[in-house]
């Protein structure tokens, strides 16, 4: 089982930026796809955007095309999410998650699992 642990969720102003870091633990960290999911309240969980164990990246073009950039290094166990640009519809708790040793992830949480615990960013007008 992957352990994960988000940080760097907070409140900040309608335009700012944020990186989120996901650090994991228990496995082996560069065969694994991640991914970042968010849940605004009253939502459902969305998804927000991916990078596969052997790099390239997805994204919800929708919501955060042009925005949120996703990264890892393997070397420390962490992927980021780097969210620029932010708007009050940015506001959720997001969450980080792990798909199975080299397989596929994308936009589907059946992809997934493992999930931290979430963070939550506040973006205010």
């Amino acid at each position: 089982q992957v352990l994960l642990e988000e940080s760097g969720g907070g409140l900040v102003q309608a335009g700012g930026s944020l990186r989120l870091s996901c650090a994991a633990s228990g496995g082996t960290f560069g065969w694994l796809g991640m991914g970042w999911f968010r849940q605004a309240p009253g939502k459902e969980r969305e998804f927000v955007a991916a990078i596969p164990s052997r790099g390239g990246s997805s994204y919800n073009t929708d919501s955060v095309k042009g925005r949120f950039t996703i990264s890892r290094d393997n070397a420390k166990n962490t992927v980021y999410l780097q969210m620029n640009s932010l708007k009050p519809d940015d506001t959720a708790v997001y969450y980080c998650a792990a798909g199975r040793p080299f397989a596929v992830v994308g936009q589907r949480q059946s992809d997934y699992t493992s999930w931290g615990q979430g963070t939550q960013v506040t973006v205010s007008s």
